[in-house]
């Protein structure tokens, strides 16, 4: 059969087919691994539960994106609801909805990786050129970066900290700062433009709009991926049956519904699967500058600052980036209601929002959360915040006021149920009157990784350094869940450098 990309409307009766290798999720990992395995002649289905989203579907109207290409319609939170969790649902997974900033893998993540969990030898710097090459990436010039984000470049210049610009997927750019609600003019180069039209190029089939309820193991070998398909405003399948009978079943779903699904396989890895979630748990700071900002306009992402990545040994680092200001993302994010929120909203082309990223998954007592089943089989994400965590929650916010402050704002506000607001770094003292942790503050995650980590251990991971799934002979993972720590970057670029290097250990397996 020749390639191509199905849909609801296609896949109307029941299908039992067979193929080399059945890749469960079609973004960041999934497609590059899909279109590495097609060009090598192999016969490819790539199953994914998202919609097919093209740029004449992208209407720039959050009321239309949030629910169709988010998970839970961008409802999806932690177990305790304190948390918002950004992940997309479409065809390209959250590539088609993220800010386009990528970054490399971190020599010290890659060093700790190395020490702690045996992960050696890991030479990515091949597979970052290739994918590198495709997708365009390279360095947003400080020159065109938008007022949001020079607030970091001004406010860290002035503190004497690092800053730089940052590199983005996109070639043809408009600046039009709609990246989050998808590329309108292509611009952004997401896996469904890029690495999944190579794999249907070359013969790959990608059946979107159904949802996988279960690898059928026998054994030690997954015999069949079964699935249902669904229309895209059904919130349950709702549609026909679908078997495929793989030589090779690949978990690419992502860090949060990879392992669900295996949790729902009856695959734990000896309850390993879900463990060792880590989200690099965000917290932001608003400002109000007398000039505008149009913190809505311009590219996302494209100055950052780790002036604070490593803290030492007993500190949570974090680093610092921009976030756009769209309207209906700032008006549910922030904890502002009534008359405030009406104020705030009056005011968005005068503000600007500063991120704290934390790094978690560094110190030997930060094992992250876990991810389980709800009663219906999605997944729940408990993720408690502990006392390191809110450590580097407070001094993040403090560094972020620092930067609005030395910049120029008129006025600063933490994100507090009840926000403190400062005009001058002498009022920085009452941070410590706030509360610092879950239902205190806005905490937010767009990054997931973890939950099927690698590692040489057998008893401390749940692939091997080969993807390979223990346990199960022709069942790999190829996603941001083999994580084995968070990064301390934008985590696109280092799950696409895995899944190209993936592309001969999992066609090696055929």
């Amino acid at each position: 059969m020749s390639g191509a990309i199905l849909g609801h409307t296609d896949l109307t009766a029941d299908v039992d087919w067979t193929c080399d290798v059945c890749i469960v999720g079609s973004g960041a990992g999934g497609a590059v691994l899909a279109a590495g395995l097609a060009a090598k002649g192999l016969d490819v289905i790539v199953v994914e539960e998202g919609h097919h989203f093209t740029r004449k579907d992208f209407t720039l109207q959050e009321s239309d994106a949030l629910p169709a290409m988010y998970q839970e319609r961008a409802t999806r939170a932690s177990a305790d609801v304190a948390i918002t969790v950004l992940q997309g649902r479409s065809v390209g997974g959250s590539t088609t909805v993220n800010w386009t900033t990528c970054f490399r893998t971190p020599q010290r993540i890659l060093d700790h990786w190395a020490k702690v969990h045996g992960i050696e030898g890991l030479d990515l710097d091949p597979h970052f050129e290739a994918v590198e090459s495709r997708l365009s990436i390279q360095e947003w010039p400080a020159a065109a970066a938008n007022a949001n984000n020079r607030v970091i470049s001004d406010g860290c210049g002035k503190l004497g900290w690092e800053w730089k610009s940052l590199k983005r997927n996109v070639r043809g750019c408009a600046n039009s700062g709609y990246c989050s609600v998808g590329c309108p003019v292509d611009g952004k180069q997401a896996m469904g433009i890029t690495y999944l039209q190579d794999a249907v190029a070359a013969g790959a089939r990608v059946l979107s709009n159904v949802r996988v309820e279960r690898f059928e193991v026998e054994g030690k070998r997954v015999v069949a991926v079964r699935g249902r398909v669904m229309t895209p405003a059904a919130a349950e399948p709702d549609g026909a049956q679908i078997i495929i009978r793989p030589k090779i079943a690949v978990s690419s779903g992502g860090a949060l519904n990879g392992p669900a699904m295996l949790l729902r396989s009856g695959l734990d890895a000896g309850g390993l699967v879900g463990r060792r979630t880590f989200i690099h748990p965000v917290v932001a700071t608003l400002a109000r500058y007398e000039a505008a900002v149009n913190p809505f306009w311009g590219a996302p992402q494209s100055i950052g600052s780790h002036q604070f990545f490593d803290r030492g040994d007993d500190k949570v680092g974090y680093f610092l980036e921009a976030a756009p200001l769209l309207p209906m993302l700032t008006a549910v994010a922030f904890p502002m209601f009534g008359a405030e929120l009406n104020q705030a909203m009056g005011e968005l082309p005068h503000l600007n929002a500063l991120l704290a990223l934390s790094v978690d998954g560094l110190l030997p007592e930060d094992d992250g959360g876990t991810v389980t089943l709800r009663a219906d089989g999605r997944p729940s994400l408990d993720y408690p915040i502990r006392p390191f965590l809110k450590e580097s929650f407070r001094h993040g916010t403090e560094s972020m006021l620092k930067i609005q402050l030395a910049s120029g704002c008129a006025e600063a506000t933490t994100a507090h149920v009840s926000p403190l607001r400062v005009k001058s770094v002498e009022e920085l003292s009452k941070l410590d009157e706030r509360e610092y942790g879950a239902h205190r503050h806005a905490i937010f995650t767009a990054h997931q990784m973890g939950g099927c980590a690698m590692g040489k251990d057998p008893s401390k991971s749940v692939v091997d350094l080969e993807h390979r799934f223990r346990g199960v002979d022709n069942l790999f993972v190829v996603d941001g869940s083999v994580l084995p720590t968070s990064l301390g970057v934008n985590p696109s670029e280092t799950i696409y450098g895995l899944a190209h290097r993936a592309v001969e250990l999992v066609a090696a397996a055929v």
